[in-house]
């Protein structure tokens, strides 16, 4: 084909980098808060009026920033798999120290302008593995549903 062409209409589908944008997001927020304790990193990655849908934790940053500041040093988060679609993300982890038992959680949160702005969370008492052989969390699900990097 030789000449020049021209392009009548856009793609049908454009690249969107908000996924894999929002999916650091949220394990830079699961990690600082509940693995390094750094009630800094509140201020940093969420929204001044964050919505928090636990009925157990107060709304607000500054009611979320004050738990971190108090939070027990045997408090420790595993993120899992991550999913994530538009402004939404789903991580699938296990937190120590939270509760009496270990706990696998899965956390939802909805992401604006680059900031964590509302959070809802479904936590389990982990159980031992039994009829089905599979545990409830294993750390490296991540890894392996991970997407290939592009360059």
């Amino acid at each position: 084909m030789t000449g020049a062409f021209t392009v009548t209409r856009p793609a049908d589908r454009t690249s969107d980098e908000r996924p894999h944008r929002n999916k650091a997001l949220v394990l830079d927020a699961m990690t600082s808060l509940f693995q390094r304790h750094d009630a800094s990193a509140v201020e940093r990655l969420y929204a001044a009026d964050y919505i928090q849908h636990n009925p157990n934790i107060p709304q607000g940053r500054d009611a979320l920033q004050a738990l971190v500041a108090g939070l027990s040093p045997s408090v420790y988060y595993e993120p899992g798999l991550i999913i994530a679609e538009g402004d939404l993300v789903a991580i699938h982890g296990r937190i120590r120290g939270w509760a009496d038992t270990p706990q696998v959680v899965v956390d939802i949160f909805r992401v604006e302008e680059g900031k964590l702005v509302e959070h809802w969370d479904v936590l389990q008492d982990e159980m031992p593995v039994a009829l089905g052989g599979i545990s409830m969390f294993d750390p490296a699900e991540g890894a392996h549903h991970a997407q290939p990097e592009t360059a």
